[in-house]
């Protein structure tokens, strides 16, 4: 239970990390494009990593175990939600990628339910659909062009939010024959791996490599990448731990909850203007969050 317990802690901070994550990401793409963002994020978490590992602060151990395993857990995530969702979001507006981003702890119960049988009640369904409703008011409120006229940008974004629900699923069986820094240390290094290559490819194709290099030379945007590095770092661990403690269709649920805390960081750093429809919309998401998770007191005394 002290497993569990810690894992519902870490599945809270790793939402309010990942929501004040956004405030660097913004700052970070006054100096690159998003891709070329993306792969410095990358290189700084896998530095991060190695460091960690050759100071001996962790232990890596690959030698006999189910490498495929990793490759397909890696293809979903971070490679295909993150590639999915980049091009995705060049067809459609940032409202539209926010609404359907939220529909991917839903399809993560549906996985779930039919590959590792997890079975979720009625109150906890009504209660994750409560918490997608509340992130989908919020950017419907804000009115940011919503229209899904685009079928191409929408299918791109479902195909992500299937990529992460196959991960969230896949990594509950992955976590049996891995620990959770073998599998963070994997992932992030064939992040960093593909999506070097795909920013190479791309400015080599269009004769823009310096462009590539060109905003290392602010000390800003370094000291930017090592924050966002870090934050990849920390919940590649938090989020693969958490999958190993707690059942897919719970951890699920905490992504909305960093809207929640999006919000917030931007009114209070930002000083972005916070509506009535936000709080509403916040209260939504954090009562489907708490509705989803309830089961575990009784579980608790049961124990």
């Amino acid at each position: 239970m002290k497993g569990v317990k810690l894992a519902y802690l870490l599945a809270v901070v790793n939402a309010v990390v990942i929501g004040m994550s956004f405030l660097v990401v913004k700052k970070s793409l006054d100096y690159a494009s998003p891709f070329d963002t993306l792969t410095f994020r990358f290189a700084a978490a896998f530095a991060i990593l190695s460091i960690m590992a050759a100071s001996g602060l962790f232990k890596l151990n690959y030698r006999g175990k189910p490498l495929y395993k990793l490759l397909m857990l890696s293809s979903m995530y971070p490679l295909g939600f993150f590639t999915l969702q980049t091009y995705g979001l060049q067809y459609t507006t940032s409202a539209e990628g926010g609404i359907i981003n939220a529909l991917s702890p839903l399809a993560t119960m549906v996985l779930a339910s039919v590959f590792l049988k997890e079975a979720t009640s009625r109150p906890q369904k009504l209660s994750l659909i409560l918490s997608v409703s509340g992130v989908a008011f919020i950017f419907i409120m804000k009115g940011n062009g919503i229209g899904f006229s685009n079928m191409k940008g929408v299918l791109l974004l479902l195909l992500a939010c299937a990529a992460l629900a196959g991960y969230s699923v896949l990594a509950r069986s992955v976590s049996k024959s891995f620990s959770p820094v073998e599998i963070s240390y994997f992932m992030v290094g064939t992040g960093f791996a593909a999506s070097l290559v795909f920013s190479l490819a791309f400015h080599i194709s269009d004769g823009t490599l310096s462009r590539l290099t060109a905003p290392l030379a602010s000390m800003t945007f370094m000291m930017l990448i090592l924050c966002l590095g870090a934050v990849q770092v920390a919940t590649a661990l938090m989020g693969n731990y958490i999958l190993s403690r707690i059942e897919a269709s719970r951890m699920g649920v905490f992504i909305n909850l960093s809207t929640v805390v999006s919000i917030a960081a931007g009114a209070g750093v930002l000083g972005e203007p916070v509506a009535w429809y936000h709080f509403i919309g916040s209260a939504l998401i954090v009562a489907g969050v708490i509705g989803m998770n309830l089961r575990i007191r009784k579980e608790g005394l049961a124990l």
